[in-house]
């Protein structure tokens, strides 16, 4: 007879169905990224795309405070990200995109606002995040909790961000 705790037990965080009333709680619903992480397929795709809108309203605001809301962002997605996998049992639900709300906002924090930019933000944002090169795979391993959650993809926004300087510097040098 298997043990009732075994049950509770989320085993795909991919696949796994969400309680009943899982948005009612404002945590979840933030860590889930409004509720775009809950798609069935690519949850952190989806919560990537979900992020540009709230960046378009955070980029009215001058730069200090931008940045201001994104530290917040981080360290209030630490927390939630957190309480949402103690919740449902898994250290890091493909549901949780709160991360991926971060990640997208460092990258494109620092890159035009057009179209473009924000596509090719998005893209290199996406590669680094399902890549994950060294050394975002060695943090997301080793990093426990909502810390570990929200670092690694903190991470691939850095990364995605120094890549898109580096192309754009190759490509365009009479730009800089």
């Amino acid at each position: 007879m298997t043990d009732p705790e075994d049950r509770n037990q989320i085993t795909e965080p991919q696949t796994a169905l969400l309680p009943p009333g899982f948005f009612r709680n404002p945590v979840h619903f933030l860590a889930f990224g409004f509720g775009s992480g809950a798609m069935a397929r690519a949850p952190g795709t989806w919560g990537s795309l979900a992020a540009i809108p709230p960046y378009f309203l955070l980029a009215l605001l001058p730069v200090a405070a931008y940045w201001g809301m994104v530290v917040v962002a981080f360290v209030v997605g630490i927390w939630l990200c957190g309480v949402t996998a103690r919740n449902l049992k898994v250290h890091d639900h493909g549901g949780i995109v709160w991360d991926e709300f971060v990640g997208m906002w460092i990258v494109l924090g620092f890159h035009p606002e057009t179209f473009q930019g924000v596509l090719l933000a998005f893209l290199v944002f996406r590669l680094f995040d399902v890549l994950k090169p060294w050394p975002i795979n060695w943090f997301d391993e080793r990093m426990p909790g909502g810390l570990g959650i929200m670092f690694d993809d903190v991470l691939a926004g850095f990364m995605a961000l120094a890549s898109i300087v580096l192309i754009e510097a190759w490509l365009f040098p009479d730009m800089l």
